[in-house]
């Protein structure tokens, strides 16, 4: 009487080909009827087979699997069990886009949330842990809503019902595996499948060499009513090299495959295989009409076809139940394991979905950065704030009044003198509003940093524009205060403007009027006295002279003083600038260029991800 696959005393455990892989504890029972302590007992104890119906399997049949088992030893006669896979080997392009994905995910993280990173850090994570195992074999799961004869289809390509049928639905509780070929045992435990769920197909050498490589999943019912159905199929979805999507002629398009599987997976298409079961079923051309509709569909959600050598999704109809079309996808699966590309084929497909959900935080339609106009308009508001050009006419100023005071006649300078100590007794001078002047500064400077960090982010991706902002905050925080000292110590230097070299000779000059006048003055007031004799002509020209000369003096100075202060003041209001400039460089834009700068070469990773090589414009 057969026993069931469930139980504990179920033969499966005592059958050499129960044993999911050499690597699995089962193989190394001492109980085991091929165990090297009892040579004799796999001939003499009752072979079983690894369905879920046990049945016995004939002596030619067992022979045959013994002879396919001795084929595999390596030339020292060391059983399988004692084989290291080889490891898989990513290609250059595709090691060198995972390299260009983990520096864009290390980049990202202080920018970027976890939640937008993490299917990037899964794919990294599943590449990594793919790249150890095994690269000799293909791990295929075969998926399907419920009723569409994916395990039936599952038990003709293993030669033997291994996976349980009926009408009872959900039929497939439990993902269960069957191994080709030895050493996928780590392939397997990385799907979470237990051993007792492991199989091995029971063919005949040559079928079973056809399909050499090939790790067989097939999955519960991706529409089941169990939600934890639904949730293995999900999670080992992720974790196989490739996937036959069984569908029959009833749910074929299905909203539920198409728009949560098919669609989403697109990228999948080179290790994908789309199987019409039940075909049957269908009267003449149905099956053919029915199958164009399907191409039809697939073609809608974006999955390329692998028709007429292009690379694709394979579409076949077959009918699990009578046998048709089912060599076609034998055939067709041998070669695709055969290949040995199926798994970093995944890789890369997964590595370009994740690239396209990233896309939105990495590339955007505009022209991104600073421009050295929107640098020179953030100098010049800061440059304002602080009055840069009211400093230089300040500057200006204290040139001429101090050009005024060495070469101005000594009366003028008098009523100057006295102009100035009447004011300041009177008490009538303008008094200015500093509280005023320092609150419209401080808005000009918040004004000026708000302007260039929104030029700054115009046109990135919002968590990079944030990024930006944030630095020009952070950037603008004392800075009014740090421009007030600024313009303090870089405004006018202590002391009187320096004087050019003619300065001495215009002083002589003027004090050489003024003495002339004095000569001139006393001259006469002799001769009105009668202490000197009378001679009007002399000292009155002395004194013409002097008061003449001296006005013509004072007025030739300041126009020739003119360009002096014009340098001067220029001088004044360049240094002001540069020194605001520098400090808002420092505080704001050299931030604001370092986030900017970042965001290139995030950019340019995501470029090399892509294999596009698009950088910033």
């Amino acid at each position: 009487m057969p026993h069931s696959a469930d139980s504990p005393d179920s033969p499966d455990s005592l059958d050499p080909r129960d044993s999911p892989d050499p690597q699995d504890s089962h193989q190394d029972s001492p109980d085991s009827p091929d165990s090297s302590d009892s040579p004799d007992a796999a001939e003499s104890a009752e072979a079983w087979d690894d369905g879920l119906i046990a049945r016995r399997v004939t002596e030619a049949t067992a022979a045959a699997l013994a002879a396919e088992r001795a084929s595999v030893l390596d030339g020292a006669g060391r059983g399988p069990g004692h084989q290291t896979p080889a490891p898989l080997a990513y290609d250059g392009p595709l090691r060198s886009r995972l390299d260009a994905l983990r520096e864009l995910v290390g980049l990202s993280r202080t920018r970027l949330d976890s939640h937008t990173l993490a299917e990037a850090g899964r794919v990294l994570d599943e590449a990594a842990a793919r790249r150890k195992l095994s690269g000799r074999h293909t791990v295929v799961a075969i998926a399907g809503a419920t009723g569409s004869g994916k395990s039936q289809l599952f038990n003709a390509l293993a030669g033997v019902a291994i996976s349980e049928t009926g009408v009872r639905r959900p039929t497939t509780a439990a993902p269960i595996a069957c191994s080709w070929s030895d050493g996928a045992a780590s392939l397997i435990d990385r799907l979470g499948i237990p051993g007792r769920l492991r199989r091995r197909p029971l063919q005949s050498p040559e079928a079973e060499a056809q399909l050499r490589g090939l790790v067989l999943v097939d999955l519960p019912d991706h529409d089941s009513a169990a939600v934890e159905h639904r949730k293995q199929v999900d999670r080992i979805l992720k974790l196989v090299d490739a996937m036959i999507w069984v569908v029959d002629p009833e749910k074929y398009a299905d909203a539920v495959l198409h728009e949560r599987y098919l669609r989403p997976m697109a990228g999948h298409a080179e290790i994908m295989f789309v199987v019409l079961n039940q075909v049957d079923r269908l009267p003449g051309e149905a099956a053919d009409q029915v199958l164009d509709d399907l191409r039809r569909l697939l073609d809608e959600d974006g999955i390329a076809l692998g028709e007429h050598g292009e690379p694709g999704a394979t579409v076949l109809a077959l009918s699990a139940l009578t046998g048709e079309g089912v060599d076609e996808l034998r055939e067709s699966l041998g070669q695709f394991v055969a290949e040995r590309g199926a798994a970093a084929r995944r890789v890369a497909a997964d590595v370009d979905a994740a690239a396209a959900e990233l896309r939105p935080v990495y590339v955007t339609g505009h022209r991104a950065g600073l421009s050295e106009d929107a640098r020179e308009e953030f100098a010049a508001r800061l440059a304002d704030a602080v009055g840069a050009t009211a400093a230089g006419d300040a500057a200006e100023r204290a040139w001429l009044r101090n050009a005024n005071r060495a070469c101005g006649t000594p009366w003028l300078r008098l009523w100057h003198w006295y102009r100035r100590r009447g004011e300041s007794a009177t008490g009538r001078h303008l008094v200015r509003t500093q509280t005023d002047e320092e609150a419209t500064a401080r808005q000009r400077v918040e004004q000026a940093v708000r302007t260039v960090s929104d030029r700054a982010s115009a046109g990135l991706p919002t968590p990079w524009a944030q990024a930006v902002r944030e630095a020009a905050v952070r950037g603008s925080q004392g800075l009014s205060e740090a421009l007030d000292e600024l313009a303090g110590r870089a405004g006018l230097p202590p002391g009187r403007p320096p004087r050019p070299g003619w300065w001495p000779a215009a002083v002589l000059v003027q004090a050489a009027m003024t003495l002339l006048q004095v000569v001139g003055g006393l001259w006469l007031t002799g001769q009105i006295a009668g202490v000197m004799a009378p001679n009007l002509g002399i000292p009155v020209l002395l004194m013409v002279c002097g008061i003449i000369g001296g006005p013509l003096v004072e007025w030739g100075c300041r126009m020739a003083a003119r360009g002096p202060a014009r340098r001067y003041g220029q001088d004044a209001e360049r240094r002001l600038r540069e020194a605001a400039a520098g400090c808002g460089r420092a505080r704001v834009l050299d931030p604001v260029a370092a986030e900017l700068l970042r965001y290139r070469e995030v950019r340019e990773q995501y470029g090399r991800v892509m294999r596009t090589g698009v950088g910033v414009g």
